[in-house]
């Protein structure tokens, strides 16, 4: 496989400072923290030997990396980069091609930021709910449709790429591209018509639901295949976490706890169930629904955005009662404090 030079000097570089004493010390810092064995009221993990990249790292447009493979590799080679001269960061990369993967198999148009922005690109939602009644009708769509055939792609291409650098195979993880949850594709799929559409056609709410849970299984099902979890924790971003996904529940903001409970939880429970549990994430406000999600069976732990739109002390509370992580939270100690022995 012809690769650039640019390309061979960041996995080159990245192979000579991988110290397997420093990551396979890592790897236990956070083996222990899932293990309740840490004792601090929070967990920072700490990488004893941070390095600098040697070489020039090149700045890449994401437009640019979505129609080229290689360079999509780089940026995510130049994150990792960084990432190892971080303490606190696990090394990963991943098919990075947004938000709207799940939703452009069922035909939903991509929409490409402009370049200047050089930010991830999403789907325009079909805001139809008869468009809904059809994809309903069709089944579990092709799943190398739209950005599908990309992801499994770039996979493909990381594993051929990294049998190469021992080091790299073993220590950097090709984690899951970013799947959402059921009721953020749902929505992002839908459209705003969905929330009225919960009230007006709950029966088709639920159809779309069982589409898009029985698709996503199928598409990570086929991710894990390729890539199949051999670790005691997973790793999305740079955070490791137990179970092998994590699901996004941010449409979940707009909608009220019963809401939730109704059009939300059980599919979500039924993606844990399927692929031996994981973590959530949500943006914004997710406090008047967090008991309810802590509830759920295989859900380790969970990751917010913004504590500060939140009523932390519920929160906390929760997490506390169902003995569920809090990852990656800003102003941890504030909130460590609040809740009082850390446990």
């Amino acid at each position: 496989m012809r690769l650039s030079d640019y390309t061979l000097s960041l996995l080159n570089d990245i192979e000579n400072r991988i110290d397997p004493e420093t990551e396979e010390d890592f790897f236990a810092q956070w083996l222990r923290f899932w293990n309740g064995e840490v004792e601090e009221p929070f967990f920072i993990p700490n990488r004893k030997s941070p390095t600098p990249s040697a070489i020039s790292i090149k700045s890449i447009n994401i437009n640019d990396a979505l129609h080229d493979k290689e360079l999509m590799l780089d940026r995510e080679l130049a994150d990792l980069s960084a990432k190892l001269a971080r303490p606190v960061s696990a090394l990963g990369v991943r098919a990075n091609y947004g938000t709207g993967i799940m939703t452009s198999l069922f035909g939903a148009q991509i929409f490409e930021m402009p370049y200047a922005n050089n930010t991830l690109p999403t789907t325009r939602p079909l805001e139809d709910s008869d468009k809904l009644r059809a994809l309903v009708e069709a089944g579990v769509p092709d799943l190398c449709g739209g950005f599908g055939q990309k992801v499994f792609d770039f996979g493909e291409y990381c594993a051929e790429i990294f049998k190469s650098y021992p080091k790299i195979q073993k220590y950097v993880k090709v984690y899951h591209p970013d799947t959402q949850g059921p009721l953020d594709i749902a929505d992002l799929l839908w459209g705003t018509e969905i929330f009225y559409e919960m009230y007006d056609d709950p029966d088709l709410v639920h159809a779309v639901l069982r589409l898009v849970t029985d698709t996503y299984k199928a598409f990570l099902g086929k991710w894990f295949n390729m890539y199949p979890n051999d670790s005691e924790l997973s790793l999305h971003w740079g955070i490791l976490h137990k179970g092998n996904i994590l699901v996004r529940l941010d449409s979940a903001m707009n909608i009220s706890e019963d809401f939730y409970n109704e059009f939300s939880k059980k599919y979500d429970k039924e993606i844990f169930d399927h692929f031996g549990g994981g973590c959530m994430h949500f943006c914004g406000r997710g406090d008047h629904f967090i008991s309810s999600m802590c509830g759920i069976d295989g859900m380790y732990g969970f990751n917010m955005s913004q504590p500060h739109l939140n009523d932390m002390e519920k929160v906390l509370a929760a997490s506390k009662r169902n003995n569920k992580f809090i990852l990656d939270l800003p102003n941890a100690e504030l909130y460590a404090k609040m809740l009082g022995d850390g446990n």
